[in-house]
């Protein structure tokens, strides 16, 4: 052995065993060696990694300290959506949620309950084994790629203990001694503090040099993948099992349940743990178990069916009402906030609550100099529940509604019997303001660095009264604002120029039309594809969109018949904005494709596809690729060491492929069991 390959040998060596040190430490809990001797093999593998850069590894450890100063982050499309969780806050909504769930599936269902970690939803790519990208949820379609700071997370493995091509979601956290301790440098260091461990995490992970996220000593639990089909399990609790196995923390406070009594007894169990825990958080997450029953029950358009999180009941405090503010929206409606002496509440300070409208505060008195009760819905909207009616002074008067709009001063009215008050001056210089900040919104046309400051800016100089004024915007004019530089007046017109591609969908959402949200203008412009033809469209062509009714039909007729908004369309049109749907379209399936409709499962080591390759190429014939055997599979895949799901799809005499069948099917071949 050359001494070159001795010096590898050594460093490989020492890689592994500080790796395996990490793993017992930083995933099991059950660190085997003292910090001592980790400190003295960790300064070998740095000393020959010094000596020798070209024998430095992505998975080594000295690659998690940081020190990399990133310009920013990029989008990351998820390849499968993370969707949200449907809340129930009691006992009754846990009974209609096992009712609904069993009235789909029949009794025989079983539960996985877990802790709901209050910190940052993340998804973890690895390619191989080896982990190549790290992203943030965002909206659940889109996020931000932060691979380099979660390389500074310990509890993340660079390397997994079997060579698997997947995609893990879970959760990153910061612990609640991490928290105390960075509060405490923070406030010697005359700096503000961090709320809540939550806030502290997601400002860690989002800081641009990855120094500092090395440093905050952030944590991860690991709880599901997009597709477990790579694991070959089939429910989730052993699926967490596995996810552990193979080198992730998973939250051992996992419990199975049978039925709403064990449910609810886990739930009053860690609300009584909860304070004592070393992590926050915020209620307890109830799956079904098994997951050809999870397929079964499906999803809908944001949230699986198979699963609910219970949330804590919110903490409360009493706090003084000074005043009551008025605010004017994009659509004229005006919104009563309260102001209040500040209280800290669910780990953060609190001096603000909205007050809905008019009917909200005679329905709860709510009255100008009252002590109220102040809470966070969701553990998160700060709400007043009740006025403190014994501490009431005695000359109190009940609130009046304001007449007029608080910024132009034009009479207040209310509209088809609508519950709020709205101004419907359209010359309002908050709803132009408010206006154009949604349709720069990142749901919308999302050009960044168009905040409300720098708005409020522009109006204030007569540089932009409505949306087409921004694709007419010059370095010069940018130039005039306060805190405009150069370079960051070029970046603005790069991202309003970027803008003018984006598709139909997000224009029609931007613009602001009543009733028309994301979800709407997305149906509407892959059906009408243009802006021209939806400007022309009947009611009836409309209104027979699935989901599609009346009252966005009207809005839209109501709109588009005002020659403002023709004029404005052409400004946008001249501008070059782009008027078209250019998202992916919906392709019939091949004709002569025995994948055409069908669901089908890959399970099994595959020796002349990889998984990925196979699910796109099956997916490109018309197929649905997913993850385990249920009554609604179609057909079944099923490589070498096939297990479990080849055995349920026997038991439910779902048909079953070899990979040669596949390969011929995909090259043009047949197959005798079309």
């Amino acid at each position: 052995m050359t001494e070159q390959s001795s010096i590898a040998e050594q460093a490989r060596a020492l890689r592994d065993q500080l790796n395996q040190y990490a793993y017992q430490y930083y995933v099991m809990d059950q660190p085997t060696v003292p910090d001592h001797l980790y400190d003295e093999q960790y300064a070998k593998l740095v000393a020959i990694e010094a000596a020798h850069p070209e024998l430095i590894t992505p998975d080594s450890p000295t690659q998690r300290v940081g020190g990399l100063i990133q310009e920013g982050f990029q989008k990351v499309v998820h390849d499968v959506p993370l969707y949200s969780l449907n809340d129930v806050f009691n006992q009754e909504e846990i009974i209609a949620f096992d009712q609904r769930v069993k009235k789909a599936l029949g009794d025989q269902v079983t539960y996985v309950c877990e802790l709901k970690i209050d910190g940052l939803s993340i998804s973890l790519k690895y390619q191989e084994g080896r982990f190549v990208q790290g992203a943030t949820r965002g909206d659940g379609t889109i996020g931000e790629d932060i691979t380099e700071n979660l390389k500074t997370v310990r509890s993340i493995p660079m390397t997994l203990k079997e060579p698997l091509s997947i995609e893990v979601r879970g959760e990153c956290f910061m612990p609640k001694s991490s928290f105390v301790k960075l509060n405490t440098e923070r406030e010697a260091a005359g700096l503000d503090v961090f709320a809540n461990p939550r806030n502290a995490a997601a400002g860690s992970l989002r800081n641009l040099d990855t120094s500092v996220t090395a440093k905050r000593n952030l944590d991860t639990f690991l709880y599901t993948l997009a597709d477990f089909g790579p694991l070959e399990v089939s429910d989730q609790y052993t699926a967490l099992a596995e996810l552990q196995k193979i080198g992730f923390h998973t939250n051992p406070e996992r419990r199975l349940c049978q039925n709403v009594e064990e449910i609810w007894a886990y739930i009053e169990e860690f609300h009584d743990k909860r304070s004592n825990l070393p992590y926050e958080i915020d209620g307890v997450v109830i799956k079904v178990n098994d997951f050809s029953q999870q397929e079964d029950l499906g999803f809908t358009i944001k949230a699986p069916r198979w699963a609910t999180a219970y949330k804590f009941p919110p903490e409360e405090a009493q706090t003084y009402l000074e005043d009551i503010e008025w605010t004017v929206g994009r659509t004229g409606v005006v919104t009563p906030t309260a102001v209040m002496t500040p209280v800290r509440i669910a780990g953060s300070m609190v001096s603000r609550a909205s007050l809905h409208n008019m009917d909200y505060i005679a329905m709860k008195d709510i009255r100008l100099q009252d002590q109220v009760i102040l809470y966070k819905a969701g553990d998160i909207i700060p709400e007043i529940s009740q006025v403190v009616l014994s501490q009431r002074p005695e000359d109190s008067q009940p609130y009046q509604a304001p007449t007029h709009c608080p910024e132009c001063h034009s009479e207040l009215v209310h509209l088809d019997e609508e519950v709020a008050l709205r101004c419907i001056n359209p010359k309002c210089p908050a709803q132009i303001k408010e206006g154009l900040a949604h349709f720069v919104s990142r749901n919308a046309m999302n050009i960044d660095g168009l905040g409300p400051r720098i708005i409020n800016q522009m109006y204030s100089k007569h540089l932009v009264t409505d949306v087409a004024d921004l694709y007419r915007l010059t370095e010069a004019d940018l130039l005039t604002m306060d805190k405009v530089k150069e370079k960051s007046a070029q970046n603005l017109l790069q991202a309003i120029d970027a803008s003018r591609e984006n598709s139909l969908e997000r224009l029609l959402f931007g613009l602001g039309i009543r009733h028309v949200g994301a979800k709407a203008a997305k149906i509407l412009a892959v059906h009408f594809e243009e802006m021209e033809r939806l400007m022309h469209a009947t009611k009836e062509e409309i209104i027979s969109l699935d989901t599609i009714g009346d009252t966005i039909a009207d809005s839209l007729a109501t709109y588009f018949a005002n020659e403002e908004v023709h004029q404005l369309i052409d400004e946008l049109k001249a501008a070059k904005v782009n008027l078209t749907y250019t998202g992916p379209k919906i392709q019939p399936a091949e004709v002569d494709s025995p994948f055409s409709g069908k669901t089908v499962v890959l399970t099994g080591k595959l020796s002349h596809y990889t998984r990925n390759e196979a699910k796109e190429l099956i997916e490109n014939l018309g197929g649905s690729v997913t993850g385990s055997v249920s009554k609604k599979t179609d057909l079944v895949i099923a490589g070498d060491d096939a297990g479990s799901k080849r055995t349920k799809a026997e038991q439910l005499g779902i048909p079953i492929w070899d990979e040669e069948q596949l390969k011929m099917t995909i090259e043009g071949g047949s197959s005798d069991e079309d």
